[in-house]
């Protein structure tokens, strides 16, 4: 990942004075700036993203960078987004895959300390059943739901959903919350009527326990059709990928040096299911099996500029509006997505 990046102009003239004060030795201006207008920027990056489709994308880039002679940067993987959060607070990494929502609370915690560079992932929560009977969000008219994520962005996508469509939460449709997904992986297997809302690669899961389970509904796609029905342009967003404010200020090279690698690594993960499923699975991500399954429902992208704030801040938007704690109170200013 590391490339010659060009030196700042105040650097640029302190090379050029120590040039002048050589021994004796005499150079042109135009040689000294020649001479002084590339070198090594050493910088490293320490990058950390959460276990799962978020830490996908990154997969190819976090190889090629420990498959190097010298390895430029530093990864780290964590299992919760707490972990991720303390970490970019206490300024001890410097670019991070994170939950979109987290994003913007960081955001307004730390008073603009992080900016989004990429939407990572799109929506990647579905309902899923062992049957045929759910082909709309019509159809969840009276049933019962198994899902988890309380008092989180799932809930808040789920109920967003459903009242567009109609539909009220705890009337209309029964909502039985668990405390984890592993939790609805096995209440479907106990139930042969149940629906559950899972995200990937928790689909995979189920369905290796439950081989009959179908996905009955995208949530993508069905907050799209909202979207499109109502002339906006958000999207379900699951992860991003932020930067800390003041890294991306004082080392802009490294971060654009960061970006395009981290763009060639998202298109290897989505244009070769199986190296990648190897990797994720080597790199303990997910298993390799379920990875290679889940992979192609995952919605890993790299979304960036203008699109990425009109499809997050549509978002987020949405989500303050059921429960504004869930971005931070507020939604976040322009600076809160980066531009070069």
């Amino acid at each position: 990942m590391k490339k010659k990046r060009k030196m700042g102009f105040a650097a640029a003239i302190l090379a050029m004075v120590l040039l002048f004060a050589g021994c004796g030795q005499t150079e042109t201006k135009t040689e000294s700036s020649t001479a002084a207008s590339e070198t090594e920027d050493e910088t490293p990056v320490h990058v950390l993203a959460l276990k799962g489709p978020t830490a996908m994308g990154m997969v190819k880039m976090m190889s090629d960078n420990d498959s190097a002679e010298t390895p430029a940067d530093t990864f780290e993987l964590a299992a919760a987004p707490d972990e991720v959060s303390a970490k970019l607070v206490q300024g001890e990494v410097d670019i991070a895959a994170v939950p979109a929502n987290l994003a913007s609370v960081l955001y307004n915690k730390t008073n603009g300390g992080v900016q989004v560079l990429a939407v990572n992932t799109l929506g990647v929560l579905y309902i899923v059943e062992d049957g045929d009977t759910v082909q709309s969000v019509a159809d969840l008219k009276g049933r019962t739901i198994y899902a988890s994520g309380k008092g989180a962005t799932p809930e808040y996508a789920l109920n967003y959903i459903l009242e567009k469509n109609g539909l009220v939460p705890g009337e209309d449709v029964t909502i039985e919350w668990k405390s984890e997904h592993a939790e609805c992986v096995a209440a479907l297997a106990e139930d042969a009527d149940g629906i559950a809302m899972l995200p990937q690669p928790f689909v995979t899961t189920a369905q290796t326990k439950k081989e009959t389970l179908r996905t009955a509904l995208d949530l993508t796609e069905e907050w799209n059709k909202i979207q499109e029905s109502e002339g906006t342009a958000s999207t379900l967003v699951t992860g991003v990928t932020v930067v800390r404010t003041a890294f991306a200020k004082e080392h802009p090279e490294a971060v654009a040096d960061f970006m395009e690698a981290y763009q060639a690594s998202v298109s290897y993960v989505t244009e070769n299911t199986d190296e990648a499923a190897k990797l994720i699975g080597d790199y303990d991500i997910v298993p390799e099996a379920v990875a290679k399954k889940a992979l192609p429902a995952c919605n890993i992208v790299c979304i960036t500029g203008d699109e990425m704030k009109e499809k997050l801040s549509g978002y987020l938007g949405v989500l303050k509006d059921q429960n504004p704690e869930t971005v931070g109170g507020e939604l976040p200013g322009d600076d809160f997505y980066y531009s070069e």
